[in-house]
Formats: C-alpha cells, structure tokens, sequence
C-alpha cells in the first residue's frame, strides 16, 4: 500500500531542507552585496588594494571561527549555534547599512563574518541526517544553495542599489530575519542524543591538539590543503574581477572620473557573471553530483574539478584582452562546472574521512581553511591588479594547478569510490 511520506521520513528530511534554505539565505544575503561592495568602498575613499582588503576582513573573521563554531556545535549542538550566528549576521548587515566611513564599513563585515562563520555547523547537519553513499548528493544540496544564493543575491543587489548604496545591506539585513525565523520554527536538533565530544575538547571551543588529530588522519591533512590552496585562488579572482570588468568594460573616462554611472554599470555586468556562475553551479551540485559521483568518485571529481578551473581562470585574461564580454561569461561558466565538480566532492570526503563524533570541528575547520584562503588571496589581489590587471587571474591559476598536484596523492577510502 503506497504512502506519501512517512512522519519518521518527514522528520529525517526537515533538517536537510531547513539547512538548504539557511545557507541559500546566508548566501542571498552575501550576494546582494557583492556587485555593489567594491564601488561603495570606492565611493567612501578606497584603493583597489583596500576594496579586496575590506573582501578579506569579511573572510578573516570566518577563518578565526568557523572552526570555534564547528566544534560547539559538537559540544552543545547544532540548532542553538545556528540561531546565535544567523542573529549576529543580522547586525552586521544593519551596520553595513549604516556606515559613513570605510572604519565602519570594515567594522560591519568583519561582525557579518563573524556570523557567517556558521557554514560547517550546516554542513554538519547533514553529515547528520545523510549515509555516505548519499553524503555527496547532501553536500551538492548545500553547494546549490550556494549557486542559488550567486543568481539571485547578485540581481536584487543590483535592483535594490537603483534606491541607494544602502539599500542592498538592509535587504540582506531582512533575509537574514526570515533565515531566523524559518531555523527558530523548523530546524531540530540533529546531533545524535548523547554524542559526545571528543575528550581533550571539552574543557574548551578551540584545541590546537584536537585540530592536530583530525588533521592527521588519513587523507585529511591533504584535503585541507586543498581547501585552502583552491579558496586562494578563487579569492584572487573574485576580487580583482569587479575592478578588471571596469577597467576593460566601462569607457575609460568614465571610471577614471569615478561617473556614478560607470560604477552602476560594472557592478551590473559583474552580477551578470556571477548569475551565470550561479545559473551553472547549480546544475551541477543541485542535479548532476550524485550520478557524477556514483560514476567517477569523490577523488577523480576532484582532480578533474580543479583542473578546470585551473584553465578557466587562466583564460579569463585573454577575454579581456579580446574586449569579449560573452568570452568573460564562458570562462565563468568552465570554473563553476570545475567548482561544482570540486567544492561537494572535497566536503563529502572529508567528512567521510573522519568519526561521526567529529564532523563538525573537521568541516568546521575545512571552512575555517576557506576562510583563510578568502583572506590571503583578497589580501594580495589589490597589489597584484595594482602591478597588472591580469596578474591576479594568473596567480589564481597557477594555485589551482597545485591544488590538482596535491589531489592526485589521496588514497582511496575503503567504501569510497
């Protein structure tokens, strides 16, 4: 006899849905602002080296404590370390909003990064809630939240800019509060009732002795360094490109005259990139991970990924030396084919690499690696666009052909692959 859906199913697939919808209205949020950040900043007196800084100071804060996240999450659970981060990420887009100066503009991304630094807890979700077989598929479900967030984050920045410079940071602040009341209605707890810790975690958030041990295990340490070597690169991209699309795309005399309009329109042909890069990303982690997975596994797709984005982002400066707005788009489109293949592949090795009971301070740690990389590759980005537009898209490149020599060292899982 044929059942919709069981309560006990239901009850198993609430958390997944609720940690989709969480991360998509985290990354809504941060895309609204991304087409209008670096002109904002502009606008208020920065240098393109402290317009990539103000990206990095964001991702600063999320090195520093994806991993004190992730491993309270392990301690006192998911739910309570969801709803504290989401309230945080709130206030910092209200500051945002607020600003008057590049100090608070800088004060209010590091809180919003504070908050964001939440990634690995929704991650650890759905470790929580998936089996390995289907842990892939769980991770590109995260990973399409990421892709939705880029399509439509980017647009209604750029609609909500027409009312203001401003207005994009009140709009994230607003789906940030939907985001609190959808997790406070509807998100359980999905840590195992009586899991514990490990032992030497916790009399304390932060171990250096507990990062050491994950760290060490099999394949781990290598997938770390991945994480942190392809986020580099991609940071060196993602900031430089805002500013290389005005440089090239825009009349010269308007940017150079720092025209409203010129900002208005590269921050519009930036949101078009990063649609189609979202529009790509999703059909890739949100539809074909699981059958790519179960085809070639984890470690093939990360190999392939990089590589493709290796390419892509190496090919991007030729575009723009061709004045090729649709080559810019198609490059963009390669390095989120590469990415989609990457990012859930490494995420649901990793967590399948480690103990149940340490899920979260492994993923939390792997977004903390992210974070670091978003904060060097930022750091250097101004400097190296400063010494030549299409320096950082090379320097991007060339990290992500290490992260492809460091990829072909995993070893196989037992029930991997």
């Amino acid at each position: 006899m044929a059942e919709t859906k069981t309560p006990a199913s239901k009850r198993a697939s609430r958390p997944m849905l609720v940690a989709f919808v969480t991360v998509l209205l985290d990354l809504l949020g941060f895309g609204i602002i991304i087409p209008i950040q670096p002109f904002y900043a502009e606008h208020l007196g920065a240098s393109p080296t402290l317009v990539t800084l103000l990206g990095a100071s964001y991702s600063l804060m999320q090195f520093l404590f994806a991993p004190m996240w992730g491993r309270l999450s392990d301690r006192i659970g998911r739910r309570p370390v969801m709803l504290t981060s989401i309230s945080i990420g709130i206030v910092g887009y209200v500051i945002f909003g607020a600003a008057g100066s590049l100090g608070v503009l800088f004060a209010s991304r590091m809180l919003a990064g504070f908050g964001a630094a939440n990634i690995g807890a929704a991650q650890a979700i759905v470790a929580d809630t998936t089996s390995g077989a289907d842990r892939a598929k769980g991770m590109g479900l995260i990973g399409a939240a990421f892709g939705i967030g880029f399509i439509i984050g980017p647009a209604m920045g750029g609609l909500l800019g027409q009312l203001g410079p401003e207005a994009p940071a009140y709009g994230a602040a607003i789906l940030g509060a939907m985001n609190l009341l959808l997790a406070i209605r509807y998100l359980p707890e999905t840590r195992q009732p009586g899991a514990r810790a490990p032992a030497h975690g916790r009399r304390s958030i932060i171990s250096f002795r507990a990062i050491g041990d994950i760290a060490g295990r099999v394949n781990v340490g290598r997938l770390l360094l991945i994480v942190l070597v392809s986020v580099t690169g991609m940071a060196l991209m993602e900031q430089a490109l805002p500013l290389f699309i005005e440089r090239i795309f825009v009349p010269i005399a308007d940017y150079a005259m720092g025209s409203p309009d010129a900002h208005a329109r590269a921050a519009a042909l930036t949101a078009y990139v990063l649609v189609a890069v979202g529009v790509t990303a999703t059909v890739v982690q949100g539809g074909l991970i699981g059958r790519l997975t179960k085809r070639y596994g984890e470690r093939t797709l990360i190999r392939v990924g990089s590589f493709f984005m290796a390419v892509s982002l190496a090919l991007m400066p030729l575009a723009g030396s061709a004045d090729s707005f649709a080559g810019l788009i198609g490059c963009g489109v390669l390095l989120a084919i590469g990415s989609g293949m990457l990012n859930p592949s490494l995420n649901s090795f990793l967590s399948r690499s480690v103990s149940s009971d340490v899920q979260g301070a492994a993923l939390g740690l792997s977004q903390s690696l992210s974070a670091l990389g978003r904060t060097v590759g930022p750091a250097f980005s101004g400097l190296l666009f400063e010494a030549g537009r299409d320096i950082p898209f090379y320097a991007a490149g060339g990290t992500l052909l290490l992260a492809v020599v460091i990829a072909l060292g995993l070893k196989k899982l037992i029930e991997a692959d």
